[in-house]
């Protein structure tokens, strides 16, 4: 079974040795997403909506080149630094999966690498073989 690796901009891929996301057959595993743009800087600082949305950009990208779309799309998982911040996250999630309506978890976390980020999102797709 073939394996297509899709690189990461993360200023931390090549220290951590990750890819933003592997295909293995029809499935995709993307990773962690932290609410990083094309130039490796924070987005959204102190807003856990704007961080939401650029996650899930970078996810689409990622999808994008791994063959899928966000219509393939049958797990997120939402980690936050706080938990409070469920419900503006949840209305931005919305945005993106309200029809689509793949499984979710939302919990939070104690911290990630970076203390400016309030959110990773992970995703997993299947496409068609």
């Amino acid at each position: 079974m073939s394996r297509v690796l899709v690189p990461s901009k993360s200023p931390y891929a090549s220290i951590l040795g990750f890819s933003r996301a592997v295909k293995v057959g029809n499935f995709i595993s993307v990773g962690g997403t932290a609410p990083i743009d094309d130039n490796g800087k924070n987005v959204g600082i102190n807003n856990p909506a704007e961080q939401t949305r650029q996650c899930i950009k970078t996810i689409e990208i990622a999808l994008k080149e791994a063959g899928a779309t966000l219509n393939d799309v049958v797990r997120t998982r939402m980690l936050l630094t706080n938990i409070d911040n469920w419900k503006e996250v949840a209305e931005v999630r919305g945005e993106y999966f309200k029809d689509i309506r793949p499984v979710d978890t939302v919990m939070q976390v104690s911290k990630f690498i970076n203390p400016e980020w309030l959110i990773e999102i992970e995703v997993d797709a299947v496409v068609q073989s």
